[in-house]
């Protein structure tokens, strides 16, 4: 029987300090002049419209700055600032542990509500086995500004993880999962191995209370 273990790997929070993978890429579309005035209405316009139904969850399901733009070349441009911009965001004694993952031969993926095509670039700068992302809503192979057709998140996370892991043939009950907030704890809770990292305050209550172990440069460099 083998010995290989699915580990999955957030993103936003876990793999990135500091600002999301998402808000930084929105600040590189700025800067490559990928992002106008019709992105940004259609940004404000699926704020107004959707805050009924999404409540405080409504920035995360806000794609529309994408509006306008092909798939190819938004994912073009995601590989340039996975190189460029965020591979020197990444937290560095979590992409270590990912590494020592990697040399003892698990198969690692990523799991984050970041968008597949940043999901992807990133998996393939990292050498990673598969990923998933927020799947954004397209017609013709452009951007709307419709909610995304897929958006893992909180429990739906966990839904992904089953696809991950019927993908690469692997349980989650032996699975090792690294995230970072209270939402991760329901895929915390079907994984064999929850780690938490620089988690907020529920995740770290609640880890507390579980006994996950807990990664944290912060709470080390306070001591």
């Amino acid at each position: 029987m083998s010995d290989k273990r699915l580990i999955i790997f957030d993103i936003d929070g876990t793999l990135v300090a500091g600002a999301s993978s998402e808000a930084r890429f929105a600040r590189f579309l700025w800067q490559q002049g990928a992002l106008g005035v019709r992105q940004l209405l259609a940004f404000a316009v699926f704020t107004l419209r959707y805050l009924p139904r999404f409540g405080r969850h409504v920035m995360q399901k806000n794609k529309a700055y994408l509006a306008g733009h092909t798939h190819g070349h938004i994912s073009a441009l995601a590989e340039r600032f996975v190189a460029e911009v965020l591979r020197e965001a990444l937290s560095a004694p979590v992409l270590e542990r990912l590494r020592a993952h990697q040399a003892a031969g698990d198969t690692v993926v990523l799991l984050s509500g970041t968008p597949q095509f940043i999901a992807d670039a990133l998996c393939e700068a990292l050498g990673a086995d598969d990923a998933i992302g927020a799947v954004c809503h397209t017609r013709n192979g452009v951007f709307t500004s419709a909610p995304p057709r897929r958006h893992p998140y909180g429990p739906t996370k966990i839904d992904a993880a089953e696809i991950l892991a019927a993908r690469v043939g692997l349980g989650l009950a032996s699975a090792v999962a690294f995230g970072d907030s209270i939402n991760d704890a329901y895929l915390f809770r079907a994984v064999g191995e929850p780690i938490a990292v620089e988690p907020d305050k529920r995740l770290s209550a609640a880890a507390a209370g579980a006994g996950w172990e807990v990664i944290s440069v912060r709470a080390s460099q306070r001591v």
